[in-house]
This record gives structure tokens, C-alpha cells and sequence, in this order.
């Protein structure tokens, strides 16, 4: 099995090592000679990696809330500039230079439309 602590264990092996804890529990004259593996060693990392799991859980409720909060104050500030360029050409007219400022075609530089011209026969 191959070690990469930079990816994700999958989640059926977690729960067979969840498992094995609870099994080790049951172990009543389980005595290592190793104290990194006692029960209670193994008990407060699992508490660690719960407490580390959930602190992820609520960073990523936080991202998508933050992702939220900017696209609404995207979608608020895109339909103020829609307003804006409302109000210049209902103010200036559809052929003014100041439409042409704010980045849209004037009235006249629009190209008429060209009608399909039907078929003979």
C-alpha cells in the first residue's frame, strides 16, 4: 500500500480503523510497549481528527457563504451599470457621444438590417 500523507485516506478505510478502536477497547489487558499506541493515545488522535474534520466542515460553510456574498454583490453592482446606461441614454438620447463613452454602439453606427430576399420559382 502506498504513503502519500498529502491525500485524502478513503473513507471505507477510516471506518475500519473507527472499527479496530472499537474493538481495542474491548481488549481489556491490552497493555503496549509502545505508549504512542495505548488506547488513550489512539482515542485523542481520533478526537483530534474529528475536531480537524469539522473544522474543515465549517471553513467550507464559510467559503460558500463568503462565494455566495460575492456573487449577489457581483449580480447588484452589474445591474447598477445596466441602470446607468438606462438613464445616460434616456437622458442623452440613443446617438450620443456620451452612449459611446460607456462603451455601447450609438443608434447610428448600427447597421440596418438586411431582409432575406425570397426565392425565385
Amino acid at each position: 500500500m502506498a504513503r502519500n500523507p498529502n491525500i485524502r485516506i478513503q473513507a471505507q478505510v477510516l471506518q475500519a480503523d473507527e472499527d479496530a478502536l472499537v474493538a481495542l477497547k474491548a481488549i481489556a489487558d491490552y497493555k503496549p510497549a509502545n505508549p504512542a499506541y495505548s488506547v488513550e493515545a489512539l482515542t485523542l488522535k481520533h478526537e483530534a481528527m474529528r475536531a480537524a474534520e469539522e473544522a474543515e466542515l465549517h471553513a467550507q460553510n464559510a467559503l460558500s457563504a463568503a462565494r455566495d456574498a460575492a456573487v449577489a454583490a457581483q449580480w447588484e453592482y452589474h445591474d447598477a451599470v445596466l441602470g446607468i446606461k438606462d438613464q445616460v441614454i434616456a437622458q442623452y438620447g440613443p446617438n450620443s457621444d456620451q452612449v459611446a463613452s460607456l462603451g455601447l454602439k450609438k443608434k447610428s453606427e448600427r447597421r440596418a438590417p438586411v431582409r432575406a430576399s425570397k426565392p425565385s420559382g
